[in-house]
């Protein structure tokens, strides 16, 4: 899944993101409330994961924001707001699920399974396309004018990020936090070894590139040049 986490106890984040990683999700953090919202309103994520007390905007308003133009992207809150009073209020601005601080993280895992197997992520996140290039997230297979394609698990997370991202510049930091879970260092190519491996199995023999280069600033895959 592709998960945005609004978490600004920076520990925390980090931890929940490289379990999610390793779980095999896609994660995007926001540290303040103000960050978080606009990227849930921008952006299409399967899921969002809030905490309840946040600089700028907490969590229930988030919610409440976002569930006014997005009706259907599943909402875990992640609080340390643990009173009766607090989950009621959770749940009234839109929350799908609600879990207090500390928790074990299998249990996390388990409810997001949970939220994944509604409609939403169903029906809108089985399959990513971009031109004659579909990628099938349930049975992780990726076909390109009819001819599948096999991809090591790095290449296929890193062409499901491009994908989600469709006809966005992403930039070789975001990309290293988004698939490897670490910072970027200027002193690896290892994004770009990536994207050529990537190049060659779905670019390559087609008469037009998806993956392009950005001068400067990134990568971006198109539906058509």
């Amino acid at each position: 899944m592709n998960i945005l986490l609004v978490e600004d106890e920076i520990r925390v984040a980090e931890f929940i993101k490289k379990g999610l990683h390793e779980a095999g999700h896609h994660v995007q953090v926001a540290y303040d409330g103000a960050t978080g919202l606009k990227l849930a309103l921008e952006q299409e994520f399967d899921l969002l994961i809030l905490d309840g007390i946040l600089p700028h905007l907490n969590g229930t308003e988030i919610c409440k924001h976002v569930r006014r133009l997005k009706t259907d992207v599943p909402i875990l809150m992640l609080t340390a707001l643990s009173t009766i009073q607090d989950k009621i209020e959770g749940f009234n601005c839109g929350a799908d699920d609600y879990l207090t601080k500390p928790f074990h993280f299998d249990e996390l895992l388990v409810r997001i399974k949970a939220l994944s197997r509604r409609g939403t992520y169903h029906t809108n996140s089985i399959q990513y396309q971009a031109d004659d290039l579909i990628m099938d997230c349930f049975s992780k297979t990726v076909q390109r004018g009819g001819k599948e394609i096999t991809l090591t698990v790095k290449e296929y997370a890193l062409l499901e990020y491009l994908l989600v991202n469709k006809n966005r510049v992403m930039s070789r930091a975001q990309i290293a936090e988004a698939v490897w879970g670490i910072g970027f260092n200027r002193g690896t190519n290892l994004i770009d070894v990536y994207v050529n491996y990537l190049r060659a199995k779905v670019d390559k023999g087609f008469d037009a590139p998806l993956i392009h280069t950005v001068v400067g600033m990134g990568y971006i895959l198109k539906d058509k040049i």
